[in-house]
């Protein structure tokens, strides 16, 4: 019976054109969409804690680090993020990558202060946030300064009233801006244009104390 005639070892089987360069456009595009705003530079990052953990093993102990990081854009959106190598510079770049991806907007009143007052839970930690007037700047110690700044507020007065371990006063601290409302979403939620809504605001403010 006859055989196939075989191909040289040299050459190689034929592709489609434009194959290899379509997969690879394809991880490009995702590449340049995942590092758009490190390209722009509008992302700011602060090392809030480094912690040095250790890992009990037959042979001795395997040290690691653990990074707690918080990125924003100073323009109301911020996020933190939480990781651990064996060095401490690949632990930081694991927590700013994390960070970066769990990113959430949060609303300021002219983009510089709260709209309300409001309290943050996590864990055994607790928080209090408070409006401020223009000049009164941030008024917060450590972590939550850090919060504040990357994420373009001003003017605010921030009190721990609970754990001071950094991870518990971040996550408290994103715990009372996720309860942050603006006079814009009430006014949707309650089916009334923001004029209206405020016009009331200014009532009740002028309204004489007793």
């Amino acid at each position: 019976m006859a055989r196939a005639p075989q191909r040289p070892s040299g050459d190689r089987a034929p592709q489609r054109p434009g194959g290899d360069r379509s997969r690879q456009g394809g991880r490009d595009r995702r590449d340049r969409s995942r590092d758009r705003d490190d390209r722009d530079g509008s992302i700011v990052d602060k090392l809030v804690h480094i912690n040095r953990v250790a890992k009990v093993v037959k042979g001795g102990r395997r040290f690691a680090f653990a990074a707690l990081v918080v990125v924003g854009d100073q323009k109301g959106r911020v996020g933190f993020g939480h990781g651990k190598a064996r060095e401490v510079p690949e632990a930081i770049r694991k927590a700013t990558e994390f960070a970066k991806r769990s990113m959430v907007r949060v609303a300021l009143r002219d983009g510089r202060t709260l709209h309300h007052d409001v309290i943050g839970h996590h864990g055994a930690g607790k928080v209090i946030l408070r409006k401020a007037p223009p000049g009164t700047g941030i008024i917060a110690g450590g972590p939550m300064r850090a919060v504040f700044e990357t994420l373009g507020m001003a003017d605010v007065v921030a009190k721990s009233m609970g754990s001071s371990n950094p991870y518990n006063m971040v996550r408290a601290t994103f715990d009372a801006l996720k309860h942050q409302d603006s006079p814009r979403s009430v006014a949707a939620r309650r089916g009334m244009k923001v004029s209206v809504l405020q016009s009331r605001r200014r009532e009740v403010d002028t309204e004489p104390s007793e």
